[in-house]
């Protein structure tokens, strides 16, 4: 068995290190900001341009091409160098905000969002994968926990910048503020962060990429099936099911195949690999995916207002935090992930059973702390799938490895919304009592409920608590799935810079 030797970091000056990170969360949080910053803007968006029936696309065609290109990029980056590969990303999303924010009807808004999410994909894969050039193995879980604050804040402040925006200085200005943004973290890589040109001949996988970004495209149309076509089951949602298969299964064939091919099969015989997609999948699930669903269980259950509910997010934020920047030091200073992963699905299970027994009266405080513990485990796991697969994968295919975990997480979040969505028709769809002052409970909003006589508001919580109850449990389960593949992880320990390891039995399949 070959030693293991930990490569050189691409930077060695420190300082120059922290600058170009800097950059690089700034692309970042440009990125993924946008994802978020769109949605309170809609209805204005909708009011200037007409054409509600294509609302949902507005997001939906940014995910999409994001999705679709993710582990494209990651191949590129292996191929031809990242530098310019990440470069070339900012680049396209730059354009793109520009004619989002020049738009001139619907069609070109949706348009310019596909170009967006054409660089915004690119954006994300090459920043993880960039860091893995920059920071050595266990320096890099530090740094990846940083990363993870970033994706999280903007997140949270996405609406709320977005709506602010769209008041003061217009909705254009929500994507046309990423333009100088864009350009000076152009001008700060191209200055600052060396090119590493790769040991080998590019061939790039035409077929591969064409095929992969079909099957993920219709992974996505089809989640989002309820929003664009009126249902989740619909003869559009079967056909675009049935298409993806198609894809999937040729893509598998042409893969064998390739000389270069996006994701490279040989992967997932490694089962690290493997299991951190796994784990991977189930944590967008619970994680990104569970988000929305949060804010509308704590308006309908406890009746607290939009600007209260959102103050208990401050306590699953905080939570998450610690999590993240704690798991990032022990990981730096240990080398070992797999603890946190099983500790990060334990909390997030014992949280979502927790949950599931919340009825209307529950006190509020008891709620704040379950959504911390919620909270602390989405922390302590966030920067886990990435490292892993990153360890786990030749230095030839990081970028292709990250790529993959990383369109995972987002697909786990997109089939766990739909679920989601599903579980809470179904349930609310079963109500057969008539609530006084109330027509369709449905279309209930939080200022219409607070309107409602005291028991007719108790009857709706009521309901609301009992259409949760189910969705938590599938959380549950779902925690629980993530939980068996983290016990499964071997205990690999990171090495660290410049180190030569002989593989243990827990290291060896990594080192192959």
């Amino acid at each position: 068995m070959d030693m293991q030797l930990a490569p050189a970091p691409l930077v060695t000056d420190p300082r120059r290190r922290l600058i170009l990170f800097f950059f690089l969360m700034t692309a970042m949080f440009m990125a993924t900001l946008d994802n978020q910053i769109v949605s309170t803007a809609l209805p204005t968006i909708v009011g200037e341009f007409g054409h509600l029936e294509r609302f949902g696309w507005i997001g939906s065609a940014y995910l999409l091409s994001l999705s679709a290109v993710m582990p494209v990029y990651g191949k590129l980056g292996d191929l031809f160098g990242r530098k310019y590969v990440m470069m070339t990303a900012i680049m396209i999303f730059t354009v793109g905000s520009t004619v989002c924010g020049l738009a001139v009807s619907m069609d070109t808004l949706i348009a310019a969002r596909v170009l967006q999410g054409l660089g915004g994909g690119g954006i994300m894969v090459s920043i993880f994968a960039v860091n893995a050039d920059l920071f050595e193995p266990r320096e890099r879980a530090r740094y990846q926990s940083y990363s993870s604050l970033v994706l999280m804040a903007s997140g949270a402040i996405g609406p709320v910048l977005g709506g602010t925006m769209s008041d003061l200085f217009g909705w254009r200005s929500i994507f046309l503020v990423n333009v100088p943004i864009g350009f000076i973290v152009l001008a700060g890589l191209a200055f600052m962060l060396p090119y590493r040109k790769p040991h080998r001949r590019p061939k790039i996988d035409y077929a591969g990429a064409l095929l992969l970004a079909m099957t993920t495209t219709s992974i996505v149309l089809a989640t989002d099936s309820s929003e664009l076509f009126g249902a989740l089951i619909s003869p559009e949602s079967i056909g675009i099911v049935v298409f993806g298969v198609v894809c999937a299964v040729t893509w598998v064939f042409v893969e064998r195949r390739a000389p270069e091919p996006i994701v490279p099969l040989q992967l997932f015989r490694n089962s690290t690999f493997s299991l951190l997609l796994v784990i991977s999948i189930m944590g967008g699930a619970i994680a990104i995916g569970m988000v929305n669903y949060l804010a509308l269980f704590l308006q309908t259950t406890t009746g607290l207002s939009p600007s209260a509910a959102g103050l208990l997010f401050i306590l699953l934020t905080g939570g998450l935090v610690c999590g993240s920047l704690s798991a990032g030091r022990i990981i730096s200073k240990t080398g070992r992930y797999k603890p946190f992963a099983i500790a990060s699905l334990t909390c997030s299970a014992i949280a979502f059973a927790l949950m599931s027994q919340i009825h209307a009266g529950t006190p509020i405080a008891f709620i704040g702390a379950v959504m911390m513990l919620h909270g602390i485990g989405i922390g302590l796991a966030q920067q886990v799938p990435i490292i892993g697969v990153q360890n786990a994968a030749p230095a030839r295919d990081v970028g292709a490895a990250t790529g993959s975990v990383t369109l995972s997480r987002m697909g786990g979040a997109s089939i766990a919304i739909s679920i989601y969505g599903a579980i809470i028709a179904s349930e609310l769809g079963k109500v057969g009592v008539s609530i006084p002052g109330v027509a369709d409970i449905k279309q209930l909003t939080p200022k219409m409920m607070a309107a409602l006589p005291e028991a007719s508001r108790q009857a709706v919580a009521d309901i609301y608590a009992a259409a949760f109850s189910p969705l938590f449990m599938t959380s549950c389960a779902i925690a629980l799935i993530g939980l068996a593949a983290a016990i499964m992880l071997k205990p690999v320990q990171l090495p660290r810079a410049g180190e030569t390891t002989k593989p243990q039995p827990a290291t060896a399949e990594a080192a192959e």
